[in-house]
């Protein structure tokens, strides 16, 4: 097996041009221990090869451009390594969570993710943990037992069972053959994507630190998801695999008075 402090990448799923990209290349740049950055994008704008070069990032071009999921299959495909990061362009990655990352692999040879805590960043300001974070840790903990690591399906399916208690920005997964997102999804194809895993024989990982910041603003694909009504349509397709109709609405319900609380 190849040391995974040689055999990660960093992918930046780029979309447009977004403000907050240099800013997310920045961190990447200066983790402890760093890991080769890609960047993949279907909408190259101009200026972006300069500042790939100032980040000492590859720039990858696909298209046409045809949703997130096409996005996301393209940049797992742009890595040479067989563990990848898709950094969210919009989000920043503290120094530390490269080294910790590659050292949860590095412990858990059987890993299919790793993913880390998380806190969110409005503007400059880091915010205190809300209803929805507080729900995603007491789903991360009713998983994993004080366990740094769940193998049985059981357990992975209790992670993600009552909502996607798996931060996407934090992940970093193994690329497996065959594996891509669900290109028919918009917002929840992370969630769809880990329970398809969770199926898999292999472990998922917690580093049980918050080593990364994600941003909170309204021209996210989760901000304009929820605001048409994407993501609840979407809550209740993926409920509707664990849980009888009448309890996927329950959960369904109470997620879409929560997204509306964070909206206002």
């Amino acid at each position: 097996m190849i040391d995974p402090f040689d055999d990660h990448s960093f992918v930046v799923p780029a979309y447009g041009k977004s403000a907050h990209l240099e800013r997310c290349l920045e961190s990447l740049r200066d983790q402890t221990h760093p890991s080769p950055i890609v960047i993949s994008t279907s909408t190259p704008f101009r200026g972006l090869s300069e500042l790939a070069d100032r980040f000492q990032a590859r720039v990858t071009i696909h298209g046409p451009n045809a949703g997130i999921g096409n996005d996301w299959n393209n940049a797992i495909r742009s890595a040479d390594s067989n563990w990848v990061t898709l950094a969210h362009q919009d989000d920043v990655y503290l120094p530390d969570f490269a080294h910790a990352t590659k050292s949860a692999i590095r412990s858990n040879q059987n890993a299919l993710l790793v993913f880390t805590g998380y806190r969110e960043l409005l503007g400059d300001r880091v915010l205190p943990g809300g209803i929805l974070l507080f729900a995603k840790r007491a789903l991360q903990e009713f998983a994993f037992l004080g366990r740094s690591s769940v193998m049985q399906g059981r357990a992975k399916r209790r992670l993600l069972a009552f909502g996607c208690a798996v931060p996407c920005p934090s992940v970093t997964m193994r690329r497996l053959p065959g594996f891509a997102f669900s290109e028919k999804l918009a917002v929840n194809l992370d969630w769809d994507a880990w329970l398809r895993l969770a199926c898999l024989e292999g472990a998922f990982v917690r580093v049980n630190r918050k080593l990364m910041l994600h941003r909170l603003h309204a021209g996210s694909e989760t901000f304009n998801g929820t605001q048409a009504g994407v993501r609840q349509r979407e809550d209740q397709q993926l409920f509707e695999q664990l849980w009888p109709k009448v309890i996927a609405r329950f959960f369904t319900t109470f997620y879409s008075m929560s997204y509306r609380r964070a909206l206002n």
